[in-house]
């Protein structure tokens, strides 16, 4: 029987579902990761301090990293909505 925890906004890291909570975990962690740098790049562009070609290679690296996170959200079925974990009265991570 296929036991699939319900997608409510939660990690659920139950003995039948922990491998699918723990690839939940991960994959939040890196979009976590992945906003705050896309982020400080663009400050760092808006700062002007990097050159044409470093704004390009910049600009690759945070396209290829985008593209292997929707490849690694498709590979276990989740959807942005997944990643973004309830943190109670804080709200939303994401």
């Amino acid at each position: 029987m296929d036991h699939r925890p319900e997608k409510s906004g939660r990690i659920e890291l139950d003995s039948e579902g922990a491998e699918e909570g723990l690839a939940q975990l991960v994959l939040t962690v890196i979009e976590l990761l992945r906003q705050l740098v896309e982020r400080q790049a663009i400050r760092r562009v808006d700062g002007g301090n990097l050159t044409e070609e470093e704004i390009e290679k910049l600009g690759v690296a945070l396209m290829n990293l985008d593209l292997k996170m929707e490849e690694l959200k498709e590979i276990f079925n989740f959807t942005d909505e997944d990643l973004n974990i309830d943190l109670g009265p804080l709200g939303n991570l994401l």
